[in-house]
């Protein structure tokens, strides 16, 4: 019987910093195992996820004796945060952890989907030489505009800034004298959308961030702004992202998150053909580096939850 439970992959030596007090089961296959996923958390103290695994209300069930979820990453849409609450399971996400991996996709995303040339490998290699077709922009004096302006989002400013773009931002969230305001604009929602080049979200998933960019959104764009998000899977609507590129009424788009992850050959079908989007499979925080760093500090966290010290 273990004490902790490890249902995704974690960097090894956090796993084993974890072992040196602890008996651990670490399983990175066991998300995809729900039934032995449940048999193991019986008497396990602590829980560790990245984003796939479900902590729900029947799975905490299983969980009687947990103490602590530990989320490698930081959302936590993933985590029934009420029903953890009510149970008396304290949730760590690994906040700032992975800021750097993210802010650094963006910015290499957007340069990508702004200059277009990276999108014609398949072409080049058939033996085309589409180079007027391929004539993209620079980055240097456009605007970039935040939906969100958290952390991440705000090391995304520091860093297009350095490039030469102009930043505004939009987060009802943030004071209008939070100092961080000097680095970008402060917009509406409507007037973002329509002054920003390219729009990089940073919002999670809420009942009231779900679909926010719709075909609404869609439509206030500029028609060659391009759309990067790396930040939860249901902010944008699919459907209506793929119909605004498929006729040509926004310029690009790049996704790292889904509405459903992994995503399904049916749910893939609707952007089949387009070349002006970028799919990844949220990754965007995850690198060598941010992994290390995420893992570690959740090995720290949960090991000071479970000796009784203040994490």
């Amino acid at each position: 019987m273990a004490d902790i439970i490890i249902s995704e992959f974690m960097d090894e030596a956090a796993v084993a910093h974890l072992r040196s007090d602890f008996e651990v089961n670490y399983a990175p296959d066991l998300v995809d195992r729900p039934q032995a996923l449940t048999e193991a958390l019986g008497g396990a103290r602590a829980l560790i996820v990245r984003n796939r695994t479900q902590v729900t209300a029947s799975l905490l069930d299983a969980g009687t004796t947990l103490e602590c979820v530990g989320r490698l990453g930081v959302g936590l849409d993933n985590i029934d945060l009420p029903e953890c609450k009510a149970r008396g399971v304290t949730v760590y996400p690994a906040t700032g952890a992975n800021d750097l991996a993210v802010a650094e996709y963006v910015i290499a995303t957007a340069l990508m989907l702004v200059r277009r040339a990276y999108l014609s490998t398949h072409a080049v290699a058939a033996g085309d030489w589409p180079r007027q077709a391929l004539i993209g922009g620079e980055t240097s004096g456009r605007i970039l505009g935040l939906i969100g302006f958290g952390s991440i989002a705000r090391q995304v400013a520091r860093r297009a800034s350095a490039l030469g773009m102009h930043v505004i931002a939009h987060d009802p969230f943030v004071a209008a004298d939070d100092p961080a305001w000097v680095m970008a604009g402060s917009r509406s929602l409507d007037a973002l959308l329509g002054e920003a080049d390219v729009i990089s979200l940073h919002t999670p998933l809420t009942s009231g961030t779900r679909h926010l960019i719709d075909a609404n959104a869609l439509a206030q764009m500029k028609p060659d702004a391009v759309l990067i998000n790396a930040a939860r899977g249901g902010v944008v609507d699919e459907a209506a992202l793929a119909n605004a590129l498929r006729e040509g009424r926004i310029g690009g788009a790049a996704l790292d998150v889904f509405e459903t992850e992994p995503l399904t050959g049916e749910a893939a079908t609707r952007f089949a053909g387009l070349p002006n989007l970028i799919l990844t499979p949220h990754i965007a925080g995850v690198t060598t580096e941010s992994n290390v760093r995420v893992s570690q500090l959740i090995a720290e966290t949960v090991t000071r939850h479970l000796k009784g010290a203040q994490p």
